[in-house]
């Protein structure tokens, strides 16, 4: 189910990368940074990738999920550093 959500992401990634033209984005992996220190999306592309996530998951998964809120901003380590952290926390709140 992981590689799933990976899978998802990073085909979200690319696709928003057609706007943003960068190239971390062109093959992203585990390691590529999203968002913060030395992120390659900036807030305006990081709403457009959690809106999409959020819309994928429930349509492969049937389950609904909210990225963006107290839980997610309050987490010493932001789970929108990198696509690992991201698909690690998608996976949990999945099983929630």
């Amino acid at each position: 189910m992981k590689e799933k959500i990976k899978n998802i992401l990073i085909s979200i990634l690319q696709d928003i990368n057609e706007d943003l033209e960068n190239e971390m984005l062109i093959n992203p992996t585990d390691d590529t940074k999203l968002f913060g220190e030395g992120g390659v999306l900036d807030s305006l592309a990081l709403v457009s990738v959690v809106t999409d996530l959020e819309e994928e998951i429930h349509d492969e998964f049937n389950k609904h999920i909210t990225l963006a809120d107290e839980k997610a901003m309050s987490q010493k380590s932001s789970p929108f550093s990198t696509v690992e952290t991201l698909t690690e926390y998608i996976y949990k709140l999945i099983h929630e």
